[in-house]
């Protein structure tokens, strides 16, 4: 039965893959994941990087967009990431997350090289035609190392519109590249923040739509943003300055998937922090123990 497509909006974690011992994914929990995260006060959920999308073959890919919207979009929005290394995947990749019901889907450019501008409108025109739900163009340049060029987002802006073209920017530094973008626009585009929730204060003011950061910190983070929208500086000040010095410990995807993972077992949601490998990153005994300081220095402020 169809429903009417809701707004993308408000906060948007990007859930964690849980995995059984044998690597295949752990879908019981998946669905406690993202019950969990509506009951939190998530406006929809996000599969996305630290979903581990790039260590799925395209079988695991497709089926776990399918459980996330099967799970998920009764209660809120649904976001597949969909980027790959070639056109034809993105665009199979898109055109299966629209046919399981997804609201929107977002999309990496290829991150083995780094492609020019007539190379990316390409890239992002074909996902662009070949569905009609909305495309979120993620300019991951911490994993392509080359920021997307504002003049070529503001582009298929025009061409498609707002509803069709929204953003998830994550070049540095995100606050002016961010109302770069909104400038260049005239103000029209939706755009999502992507920091992790380090620089949602600043982004907030900017005219962000969302957020979209890890599940592990959405007790927080819906807190946080509530206080944005109600103007109340000082119970968003109070949640940021633990928020902040948390995410700043997550250097690298490796980072994010270790502390997350680890945190949503503190929570009781995971039974497990197994990470798909190779891993670069594990979290030791004295980085794991100021990780759990700051996490709980975090829900306190955010509970007061």
């Amino acid at each position: 039965m169809n429903r009417p497509r809701p707004e993308l909006r408000a906060v948007l974690p990007v859930f964690q893959t849980p995995w059984h011992e044998d690597e295949s994914i752990d879908f019981e929990t998946l669905e406690k994941e993202i019950s969990w995260l509506y009951d939190c006060g998530a406006a929809g959920i996000v599969m996305a990087m630290v979903s581990e999308t790039l260590r799925l073959d395209s079988d695991e890919r497709e089926a776990l967009a399918a459980a996330a919207c099967r799970f998920g979009r009764d209660r809120g929005a649904v976001i597949i990431s969909v980027g790959a290394e070639s056109s034809k995947t993105a665009e199979r990749y898109a055109c299966h997350a629209e046919s399981v019901g997804a609201d929107a889907v977002m999309a990496i450019p290829p991150v083995s090289v780094g492609l020019g501008e007539p190379e990316l409108l390409r890239y992002y025109t074909r996902i662009l035609h070949a569905i009609q739900i909305p495309v979120i163009v993620q300019d991951a340049s911490g994993y392509v190392g080359k920021p997307m060029p504002i003049a070529m987002q503001a582009r298929l802006l025009d061409e498609f519109g707002p509803e069709r073209v929204q953003y998830k920017p994550e070049a540095s530094p995100i606050g002016p590249k961010l109302s770069e973008l909104r400038d260049a626009t005239q103000g029209r585009a939706r755009v999502f923040e992507g920091t992790g929730g380090l620089a949602l204060v600043d982004s907030f003011k900017r005219g962000v739509k969302g957020t979209m950061p890890g599940a592990d910190l959405v007790r927080a983070l819906v807190p946080l943003w509530r206080a944005l929208e109600a103007g109340d500086a000082e119970t968003a000040d109070r949640i940021h300055g633990p928020l902040a010095a948390l995410v700043s410990m997550q250097t690298s995807l490796d980072a994010f998937l270790a502390v997350e993972k680890h945190l949503l077992v503190r929570q009781g949601i995971f039974t497990s922090t197994r990470v798909r490998g190779p891993v670069g990153f594990t979290l030791d005994v004295e980085t794991r123990r100021e990780v759990d300081r700051q996490f709980d220095r975090l829900i306190a402020a955010a509970e007061q």
